[in-house]
């Protein structure tokens, strides 16, 4: 992986594992896969390598607009964020975020059109990638929804992306190949 990333000129890692106010404060503890995160990090050097923390960020839940009643309007051109300072590309679509103006989706997404890698990082749980994993993946849909249902380019479509499952659950290898064809 790091041979991999030490050929990216600009990478983003997403780590998505969390640990309770309890354990960082008596146990001093961060969750394994942000501590690798941050390892390869200090490596590939962080003028390279932007390293988001999702839990960090307050990130809605998908409002599901790829299958409402009025049909499919997760991605549509009108659901544009229109803030430059969050938007500047123009592409972020996502009515979740026009929706709560505190969303901070943005800080992703912003970063993400810059990279030319991604790197999820994340935790096995009851068999799958954790929840909070789960509802990044879930509200970047519009993204994937622009290009496979709505016809439009794939902005991603020179982004290397990868994942980093930790985690002592069953189902590991299962969970991590179903997320790289995600």
């Amino acid at each position: 992986t790091v041979k991999f990333l030490e050929g990216k000129e600009k990478i983003l890692f997403l780590t998505t594992s969390n640990r309770g106010g309890w354990a960082v404060k008596e146990l001093d503890e961060e969750p394994k896969s942000t501590k690798l995160a941050r390892a390869v990090q200090s490596y590939l050097g962080k003028n390279k390598c932007t390293l988001i923390e999702v839990p960090d960020l307050k990130i809605y839940t998908c409002e599901a607009n790829v299958s409402h009643m009025k049909g499919n309007e997760c991605g549509l051109k009108k659901a544009v964020l229109k803030d430059k300072d969050k938007n500047p590309t123009g592409h972020h679509r996502c009515w979740r975020s026009i929706n709560n103006p505190d969303d901070e989706l943005w800080k992703i997404s912003k970063v993400l059109f810059e990279s030319d890698a991604v790197v999820f990082f994340g935790s096995i749980r009851w068999g799958q990638m954790n929840a909070i994993y789960q509802n990044l993946i879930e509200r970047l849909t519009w993204l994937e929804n622009r290009h496979t249902t709505l016809g439009e380019s794939n902005l991603l479509k020179d982004t290397s992306c990868g994942i980093i499952a930790v985690g002592q659950n069953w189902n590991g290898k299962n969970v991590v190949d179903i997320q790289k064809q995600v």
